[in-house]
């Protein structure tokens, strides 16, 4: 199940100081499913986002071999993730489990302006994978942002030995459709297109 969730978590505007001045606070809806909330950042993240990245379990399949410094994914957060709020309205989320509040990664849609697309990216602190937290949160950011954003497709690219993320891909049914060169690296580029994932759903729901 997914949906817009107020109560269960309050996002003070005190997090969001820095963009005030700016900007108009733009922030993503909060979403929900059955185990996670699916939130927008927060200054708060940046530690425990750091940390995931040292990982060399999670780097050594993001391309980019991790953030070298704590700055720098800070001002990634700040300027990248909650910039994209402000310019396209969504972005990437921070996954929390709903029990515990525990953070333990992000999922989310971003806008590529140099491919014109829209991508799904994921991303999970090494010892909750296993679990289907990845496809759990990525079906409700389609279930929300194909609708929301009127989005005709959505992309995914992916380094071709991460089977983890591709198993995920498939589930979602998103289909293989070529390569493409990201951060230097040659990575498989997937895509799902709206009427596909909706007949899925549809599928899903009749239990087929």
């Amino acid at each position: 199940m997914c949906g817009e969730g107020s109560l269960l978590i309050r996002l003070e505007s005190a997090d969001y100081a820095y963009l005030l001045p700016k900007h108009h606070l733009i922030l993503p809806p909060i979403l929900q499913t059955p185990r996670l909330l699916l939130r927008p950042f927060t200054v708060d993240d940046i530690e425990a986002s750091w940390q995931m990245n040292l990982d060399e379990a999670v780097s050594r399949y993001t391309g980019d071999g991790g953030v070298v410094s704590r700055e720098e994914l800070e001002r990634r957060i700040k300027e990248d993730v909650l910039g994209d709020y402000q310019r396209v309205g969504y972005g990437r989320m921070a996954v929390v489990l709903k029990e515990t509040g525990t953070f333990i990664g992000f999922a989310g849609l971003k806008y590529l302006e140099d491919l014109g697309e829209t991508d799904l990216g994921y991303r999970l602190m090494s010892p909750y994978w296993g679990n289907g937290y990845a496809t759990e949160a990525c079906r409700a950011i389609l279930a929300d942002g194909f609708p929301r954003w009127k989005l005709e497709s959505v992309i995914a690219l992916v380094l071709p030995e991460n089977v983890g993320s591709v198993r995920v891909l498939e589930k979602l049914g998103f289909e293989r459709e070529g390569e493409v060169l990201e951060e230097g690296l040659m990575a498989c580029q997937y895509r799902l297109g709206r009427r596909s994932f909706e007949g899925i759903r549809e599928s899903r729901y009749r239990g087929e």
